[in-house]
């Protein structure tokens, strides 16, 4: 199909949009040449999203209408199978059949171990492209979970619209990006802008080339801090990066501007110490900066804010094993094997719009703010689940927060009861009422412990 050729489909398209359903087997009559309809419908697709369209299962395009989208989402159970074989088409590609065997088997899990001493050593990674390989090897899966999870609550809020323009700010080999495809409705229309500078690119490229019908990538081969953004994002994504960044404070500052006045910032990190930490410091900062904290570690109380370690991370149920790590971990016992989904996550935005919309009450609950003054006292207080159980053996453990304290807080359950069962129920940032808590300081720890025995009662309010 030649220019005008393609011109003039979409010129018929923008006419007849708000006319009737766009119909490839209609519009072909329309243009000199009349080129067959299947080669119409490819150009619908292409432009699916600039002219917002989204085709259905008949064949036609229809407007996809303003408004917030809805999701279906029940969790995520394995990284799908069409994915991975573009992923091993890749190391065939570059290693042949046998990459899983011999030298370029030994290569790859060398790459791995190495990518694992260097991250938690907290040594920069160059990436040339058989290191990219390697990180995909390893991590797509457990990035392709985490993003749906946390996106999955901003839709339930009707924080995400039908046609979604999302910055993916280092993207790495495109875990997030094949998340957020499978999450969204195939119904919904995506305009999704990649920036990623190393060789990684290359293995986003290859991946993106399968997603679906009115999912649009654009891939800026740049660095965060060289890039400019084009307009306003409804999500400004930085997934598992920020912690590679020489000033991630100043770098998420800057792309601020870039979110939209309904919009959100989201950023994700691994969940050991170092990078949740680091990405509470960079929401923290942005706090100062006057930008709102939608979650997760809501501030249950007006005008206190958190000063903790924000060491907070979910969890949720593994993935099944993906062909393509099972191969190459062989008899290795599980070493390059990567199927957790555990994150760290935060989202800032311009207004005022948060993961719960419930504010404590002085007359009734104690802030965190003030525990040194309750030691040994049993008091009521309203908090946030954010964490599974952290005990190893013994009893019971997670951390909780109402937003003030300056010191962490945990509850332990020392007496299970039906009076008590919901801390153990909730779920991660789920709003908890304790009544009748002993608050007792863990000078090993140093933290506060609410200890829940069989005089207290834990209540979960809806919010």
């Amino acid at each position: 199909m030649n220019a005008d050729q393609r011109a003039a489909v979409l010129d018929n398209a923008r006419y007849l949009r708000n006319v009737r359903p766009i119909d490839p087997e209609e519009i072909f009559e329309y243009v000199d040449g009349q080129p067959h309809p299947a080669v119409v419908r490819q150009v619908l697709r292409e432009h699916a999203v600039d002219l917002g369209l989204s085709e259905q299962h008949d064949g036609t395009f229809v407007p996809v209408e303003d408004g917030p989208l809805s999701v279906e989402f029940q969790g995520v159970t394995a990284f799908p199978e069409r994915f991975g074989r573009v992923l091993e088409d890749l190391l065939v590609g570059e290693f042949g059949a046998g990459w899983p065997a011999g030298e370029s088997g030994e290569e790859l899990r060398d790459t791995v171990r190495k990518l694992k001493t260097d991250y938690f050593a907290q040594n920069p990674v160059e990436y040339d492209y058989r290191t990219a390989l390697a990180y995909a090897l390893y991590h797509l899966p457990d990035y392709y979970a985490a993003v749906q999870y946390v996106l999955a609550r901003l839709a339930r809020d009707g924080l995400l619209p039908n046609r979604l323009r999302l910055l993916d700010v280092g993207a790495g080999v495109g875990g997030p990006m094949l998340g957020v495809n499978d999450l969204l409705p195939d119904d919904s229309l995506v305009e999704y802008h990649a920036v990623e500078p190393s060789a990684g690119a290359d293995v986003f490229e290859a991946l993106a080339a399968e997603t679906r019908t009115g999912f649009q990538t654009h891939l800026h081969r740049t660095t965060a801090e060289a890039f400019e953004p084009d307009g306003e994002f409804d999500v400004v994504l930085f997934a598992n990066v920020l912690s590679e960044l020489d000033d991630p404070e100043a770098v998420a500052s800057r792309y601020m501007e870039a979110v939209a006045p309904d919009g959100s910032l989201v950023g994700l990190a691994p969940a050991d110490r170092n990078t949740a930490i680091g990405l509470r410091e960079v929401e923290r900062s942005l706090e100062a900066d006057g930008y709102g904290v939608w979650g997760p570690q809501v501030r249950l109380w007006p005008n206190r804010r958190p000063t903790d370690r924000g060491w907070s991370f979910d969890v949720r149920p593994d993935l099944d094993v993906p062909p393509f790590q099972r191969r190459l971990d062989s008899a290795a016992d599980g070493e390059f094997v990567n199927v957790d989904v555990q994150y760290a996550f935060s989202v800032v935005r311009h207004d005022d719009e948060r993961m719960v919309d419930l504010w404590a009450d002085f007359d009734r609950f104690a802030p965190f703010a003030e525990s040194e003054s309750h030691v040994t006292d049993r008091v009521d207080c309203l908090a946030l689940k954010l964490s599974h159980d952290l005990s190893e053996e013994g009893n019971p453990l997670f951390k909780v927060s109402d937003g003030s304290e300056t010191t962490d807080h945990y509850a332990v359950v020392t007496r299970e009861s039906m009076l008590n069962d919901a801390l153990q129920r909730a779920d991660y940032g789920d709003v908890l009422v304790f009544e009748n808590v002993l608050v007792l300081w863990n000078d090993d720890e140093g933290a506060y412990n609410l200890v829940v025995d069989a005089e207290t009662v834990v209540d979960r309010v809806a919010g």
